[in-house]
């Protein structure tokens, strides 16, 4: 993935504001984790398309494809820096409605389930 200069500013979503938005379940709204697979293996949550950063080459050119450009679009990583770097690309593909997920999953595992293990 090239770097994105950070100019831009991504919105964020805390990890709260996720789990309200996932137990409302909108039939619109995108969701992204771009951590690698073991990573996921360890620990997930459900309704995320995983697309990790190091496979970037594999999937970056059907993005456009895959998405809606307009439709909200939620990036998780582990702790939210890889997440930034794929909202900043993401946004540079033309995608309107981009926000990372502030903590990633260590902070959803913290703050919203503990069930969910941390690593």
């Amino acid at each position: 993935m090239v770097n994105q200069s950070p100019d831009q500013s991504i919105p964020e979503i805390s990890v709260e504001e996720l789990a309200q938005r996932i137990a409302l379940s909108s039939d619109t709204l995108q969701l992204i984790d771009v951590r690698e697979v073991q990573e996921v293996e360890i620990a997930h949550l459900e309704g995320f398309e995983v697309l990790p950063l190091s496979e970037f080459a594999q999937w970056s050119d059907q993005i456009t494809t895959r998405f809606d450009r307009d439709n909200e679009t939620l990036v998780m990583c582990h702790h939210g820096v890889r997440s930034a770097q794929m909202c900043q690309w993401l946004a540079s593909q033309g995608f309107t409605n981009v926000k990372n997920i502030s903590g990633g999953i260590d902070a959803y595992s913290l703050l919203v389930d503990d069930r969910i293990p941390r690593y």
